[in-house]
């Protein structure tokens, strides 16, 4: 009878997670006005005290509304890339945080003085052995004590923190803000941060692009693909808002490097998704008839609850122009940079590439001369006659070659671990892009990557399209994870129906498929997508191809050491691309293997 119960008591107990998990992001959707905004719903912290958990929720929601968070979490990431101690600095913010938004919250909703009191005296009683162990902890001390009971007596070094967050209440920009946690955190924490690294303006001054070199990977809670950078400012925003305080260090050393973890979404999150990837990718150019029929035939298997988006992109169809449009603009003038930098690199790869590919295709549709048993005669043979039992074939047959039209797909790897080589890896399709107009060869380039459950795929030129369409694959822009499997069955497909004998697939990836697990309500929950189990799946689905005439090249842009994986997906059928200069060269050599080749799959 107890194992009978368990199965329902595990559901009740799943079903009373969503519902906490529902009424955490509703508060604070409600209180910010804003349904795009995400979080991570704390249930260790619910089961503590749901009033210090509805207050962080309360406050995460009012600082997106009054403040610019972004500006915060980004100050947070650039502090921390010169040195400060992460726990410390974020406690600052916090307490800076809490101050700005209280009075304003406030005075819109009537309850929410009655939901701090608790907040705070549930805090002050769960965590005042562990707060008073830090300076820091002891500022916290003091500003609870003091909202909850007027009682302003602490510390003397503290009395100045205590009076500048106090006055943080009449707050109305977030640089307010961001300007009294780093005051605090230099006389508090480290006085010597100034001398050694520079002022607040210089830390500021630091450029994205100086963020994204830095290996983010040691301040997460565990290993990670994809943009580190992006996941890090993520992490800070949401630790700005919190009461609590931090994780042990040794719950935090009990953690195994490298767990993978599931993303667990409420039903009402779900619904959002898809207006989340329109905002952040551009809207999809399948009406929502054509988008669910082709989830339903290719999402199956190893990609059950997975979703494809097909989009043109967030510069070529976006909603709105907002932070991930003006990112997407940011980096595609980059890539045109290196453009305009490298004509004269891309000037000879391009003609190399051209040449390689007009002489292989001018060789096959050249006729042979067989040897046969009739046909036109071979004077030179007729000695044979009467000389020899068996002459042997004394004719010849002119047979003409596969001339079949040839049709390419060149597919690019979008994940955010392709950050370091985004410009080479577009410059590389625009290469062959060029020299297949070059040829009349028509092409598609698409390139993909995997947000939550959905793989993007983004097409920056269609297959029949003009040569000037080929510029727009500098518009390629990496962020987030990558589905190898799922983006390559679902190109190949639309390779399949092209009435082409001759078909080829280009893939330029790293080598590396890595996608997080997102677990919707009823969902059938698939395995996690990275390591041995990705690099198979992606692996099935180049044989598969193959096996239905598709020639299948691999195009390795990754590093040294997941080559092994790259020669598991594609076999020898894959070129190592250490620099842009021999780009043409190695992949000419290829296709014109493969073009010269009779005995090819088509």
């Amino acid at each position: 009878m107890g194992a009978a119960k368990q199965p329902a008591e595990a559901y009740a107990a799943d079903e009373l997670q969503t519902e906490i998990e529902n009424r955490i992001r509703n508060l604070m959707w409600t209180v910010s006005g804003d349904y795009r905004l995400d979080t991570k719903p704390d249930m260790e912290s619910w089961s503590r005290s749901k009033y210090i958990s509805m207050y962080d929720a309360v406050k995460q929601g009012a600082f997106a509304r009054f403040f610019d968070r972004d500006a915060m979490g980004m100050y947070l990431v650039k502090k921390v890339y010169y040195g400060a101690e992460e726990q410390p600095l974020t406690e600052l913010a916090q307490l800076c945080v809490d101050a700005g938004v209280y009075r304003k919250i406030a005075a819109e909703r009537p309850g929410i003085p009655e939901l701090r009191r608790k907040a705070f005296s549930d805090l002050l009683e769960l965590s005042f052995g562990k707060l008073s162990g830090s300076l820091t902890g002891r500022l916290r001390i003091a500003l609870l004590r003091g909202y909850l009971r007027g009682d302003w007596h602490c510390e003397k070094q503290l009395e100045e923190a205590v009076r500048r967050i106090v006055s943080l209440e009449d707050a109305q920009d977030v640089m307010e803000l961001i300007r009294a946690a780093d005051e605090l955190y230099n006389t508090l924490i480290d006085r010597s941060f100034v001398r050694r690294h520079g002022d607040l303006e210089h830390v500021l001054a630091v450029t994205v692009e100086d963020l994204r070199e830095f290996d983010w990977g040691d301040f997460l809670e565990e290993e990670l693909s994809g943009d580190l950078l992006e996941k890090y400012i993520s992490k800070m925003n949401s630790q700005v808002t919190t009461l609590r305080e931090e994780e042990d260090e040794k719950d935090g050393a009990s953690r195994k490097p490298g767990t993978h973890r599931t993303t667990l979404i409420s039903a009402e999150a779900a619904a959002k998704m898809h207006s989340y990837i329109e905002l952040n990718y551009g809207r999809s150019y399948l009406t929502d008839s054509e988008q669910r029929r082709l989830n339903q035939r290719l999402c199956r298997g190893a990609h059950a609850d997975c979703s494809l988006f097909l989009t043109d992109g967030v510069l070529r169809n976006p909603v709105l122009a907002n932070a991930q449009y003006v990112n997407a603009k940011r980096h595609s003038e980059k890539n045109r940079t290196l453009f305009r930098n490298s004509r004269n690199m891309l000037a000879r790869n391009i003609e190399h590439l051209t040449d390689e590919l007009k002489r292989s295709l001018h060789r096959r549709s050249e006729p042979e001369e067989n040897a046969a048993w009739s046909g036109q005669i071979v004077p030179r043979l007729l000695w044979k006659v009467g000389r020899k039992d068996d002459p042997g074939r004394l004719f010849v047959k002119t047979v003409k070659r596969n001339i079949s039209e040839f049709v390419v797909d060149i597919l690019m790897d979008a994940s955010g671990s392709q950050r370091d080589r985004q410009s080479q890896v577009a410059l590389q399709a625009y290469i062959i892009s060029e020299a297949l107009s070059n040829n009349h060869v028509p092409h598609r380039i698409m390139s993909f990557c995997s947000f939550w459950d959905y793989t993007i795929l983004q097409r920056f030129r269609e297959y029949d399209a003009s040569r000037s369409e080929n510029m727009r694959v500098l518009d390629y822009v990496t962020s987030s994870n990558n589905r190898d499997g799922l983006a390559i069955r679902a190109v190949g497909d639309t390779l399949l129906q092209r009435p082409e004998e001759g078909k080829i697939l280009i893939v330029l990836s790293d080598g590396k498929p890595n996608d997080i697990i997102v677990n919707r309500p009823n969902s059938r929950n698939p395995r996690p997508y990275y390591g041995e189990y990705a690099v198979t799946d992606t692996a099935y689905e180049v044989r598969r191809l193959r096996s239905q005439g598709v020639c299948v090249l691999g195009v390795f842009t990754g590093r040294e050491k997941e080559l092994a994986a790259e020669k598991k997906i594609f076999g020898r059928d894959f070129a190592y691309i250490r620099s842009t200069e021999g780009f043409s060269r190695v992949v000419g050599r290829y296709l014109r293997k493969l073009l010269e080749d009779d005995s090819a799959n088509f």
